[in-house]
C-alpha cells in the first residue's frame, strides 16, 4: 500500500484527493494536509469585499467531506518538506512519511516586495476570504466617507483577473447606491496594456476592456511599479515599452486593493532543487519534478515562464482549467507508477476564465496560454455575470460531494459550446 499525501487544499488540493482516491480505490491510503481547516472558494472573495457574499455562503469544513470519501486531513501547517526522507515535518512536531508528494499549496502573497503595501500596511487584497473580509470592513468606512479609489495589481503579480473584476464590482455597487459620482476610480498596473491579463492579451481583451474602463469613468496606468505606499498615498513608477521610465506618479487614495506579486510557500521553497527562485515548483510535462521523482504540483505553486518580457515583471496565470488539468495528469502518472509504469499524462495548458464585471462580465479562452494560439476568444455579456454565480454554486456543491469529475470540463466548456479543449 502506498501512501500519497496532498499538500495544500484548495481548488487543486481538494479536487486531487477525491481523483486520486476514485482512481486508486481503497488500496491506498491519500492524506490532505491543509493549515487552516476550512475550504474557501477563492474566486468569490471580490464579492465578499463588497458584500454580496459573506464567509458563511463561500466556505466550509474541510473534514467531514474527506473523511467521507476515506480520505485522512491532517489541519496542521507543514513546516518542512524532507524531500530526500519523502517526509513532512508539521507544526506541534509531528512527521508525516509519504510515497508520493503532491504539492498544491497555491502560492505565498509577497507583500513585502513593496514597501508599506498589504492588510499589514496601507493596502488591501482579496486573496484570501479574510482579507475580503477586511477590505468590507474598509470599504464600509469609504461609503460613510467617499474618496479615490485606487485597484489594481503589483510588480511580479501573475493574476490580474480579480484586480479587473474588483474594479467593475465595487463601480457597480457605487452605481447601485448612488455614489458613483463621489468616488474617482485609478487602476494601476505592472501589465504592459489594459487586458494584458498576464497572458499577451486574448482576442479584443484589450480593446474591450479599454473601452469598459473609459464608459465606467475609470482611468489607468500600465507599465506601473509600485514603488511605496504610504497611509493615504502610492508612488509609482511609469515606464515606456522599451523600460524607460517616463513618469512619477503620487496617487493620494481613500481605499486601494492592490494584487500582490507571487512566491512559494516558505517550506516548498526551502527545498534546494525544486522550486526557481521565486519558489515556484519546477515540473516536467508530467506534472512530476525532476529532481525529486516522487513528488508532483499543480495549480499556482508551479513554474511557468512568462509569456513575454515585459517592462515591469509580471507573471503568467493559472486558471481553474488548466488547475484541473494538471491534477488530472498527475492522479493519472502517479496510478501508472504504482503499476510499474512510467507516466505519460500530460496536462492541457489551455485558459478558459469567467470573469464578473459587477452586472455583466467577460469570458475568455486562449488555446494554447501562450501565444501564437489556435483559439483567441473574447466576449462579453450579462450571461457571463451570471454564469459565474451559479459555477460558484456547482463548484462549491461539487467540493462537498466530494466528486471526481472535472468540474470546469463539465461545467464551462459546456457553457461555452465545446466539447472539449486539446
Amino acid at each position: 500500500m502506498a501512501h500519497i499525501v496532498v499538500l495544500g487544499a484548495g481548488t487543486g488540493g481538494m479536487p486531487a484527493a477525491y481523483e486520486l482516491r476514485a482512481e486508486l480505490g481503497s488500496e491506498h491510503e491519500i492524506t490532505v494536509v491543509n493549515e487552516r481547516d476550512y475550504f474557501q472558494f477563492v474566486p468569490s472573495n471580490p464579492w465578499v469585499a463588497v458584500g454580496w457574499r459573506d464567509r458563511a455562503s463561500i466556505t466550509f469544513d474541510i473534514r467531514p467531506h474527506l473523511e467521507r470519501k476515506g480520505i485522512n486531513f491532517v489541519g496542521k501547517r507543514c513546516e518542512k518538506i524532507d524531500a530526500a526522507n519523502s517526509t513532512l515535518e508539521l507544526a506541534g512536531g509531528e512527521s508525516l512519511k509519504y510515497d508520493f508528494l503532491v504539492i498544491a499549496t497555491g502560492p505565498r502573497l509577497a507583500f513585502e516586495e513593496v514597501e508599506g503595501a498589504g492588510p499589514d500596511g496601507h493596502t488591501l487584497s482579496v486573496c484570501t476570504v479574510d482579507h475580503a473580509e477586511a477590505a468590507y470592513e474598509k470599504y464600509k468606512e469609504l461609503l460613510e466617507d467617499p474618496g479615490h479609489v485606487v485597484v489594481g495589481a503589483m510588480p511580479f503579480a501573475s493574476c490580474f483577473g480579480p484586480a479587473y473584476e474588483f474594479a467593475f464590482i465595487m463601480d457597480t455597487d457605487l452605481r447601485k447606491r448612488k455614489m458613483r459620482d463621489r468616488v474617482p476610480m485609478t487602476f494601476v498596473t505592472s501589465e504592459p496594456y489594459i487586458g494584458h491579463l498576464g497572458l499577451g492579451g486574448v482576442g479584443d481583451s484589450q480593446g474591450m476592456l479599454e473601452s469598459e474602463m473609459r464608459n465606467h469613468h475609470m482611468k489607468w496606468i500600465t507599465n506601473a511599479k509600485v514603488t511605496k505606499v504610504e497611509a493615504g498615498k502610492m508612488f509609482v513608477e511609469e515606464y515606456d515599452n522599451a523600460g524607460h521610465k517616463v513618469k512619477d506618479h503620487e496617487i493620494a487614495f481613500k481605499f486601494s486593493m492592490m494584487l500582490p506579486a507571487f512566491k512559494g510557500v516558505e517550506p516548498v521553497m526551502a527545498v534546494e532543487g525544486l522550486c526557481n527562485p521565486r519558489g515556484f515548483v519546477f515540473v516536467d510535462p508530467y506534472q512530476r519534478n525532476p529532481t525529486y521523482k516522487n513528488i508532483y504540483s499543480a495549480g499556482v505553486c508551479i513554474a511557468i515562464p512568462p509569456v513575454e518580457a515585459t517592462s515591469v515583471p509580471t507573471g503568467a496565470p493559472k486558471t481553474g482549467y488548466m488547475i484541473e488539468s494538471m491534477v488530472t495528469a498527475i492522479v493519472h502518472n502517479i496510478h501508472n507508477e504504482l503499476e510499474g509504469r512510467e507516466p505519460d499524462q500530460k496536462a492541457t495548458w489551455n485558459a478558459i476564465c469567467l470573469a464578473d464585471m459587477g452586472d455583466t462580465g467577460a469570458a475568455f479562452v486562449a488555446l494554447p496560454q501562450i501565444p501564437p494560439r489556435n483559439v483567441a476568444w473574447f466576449k462579453k455579456g450579462k450571461w457571463v455575470h451570471m454564469a459565474k454565480i451559479a459555477f460558484e454554486k456547482y463548484f462549491i456543491r461539487k467540493m462537498k460531494k466530494g466528486t471526481s469529475e472535472p468540474i470546469y470540463e463539465k461545467y464551462i466548456l459546456k457553457m461555452l459550446g465545446i466539447n472539449r479543449l486539446k
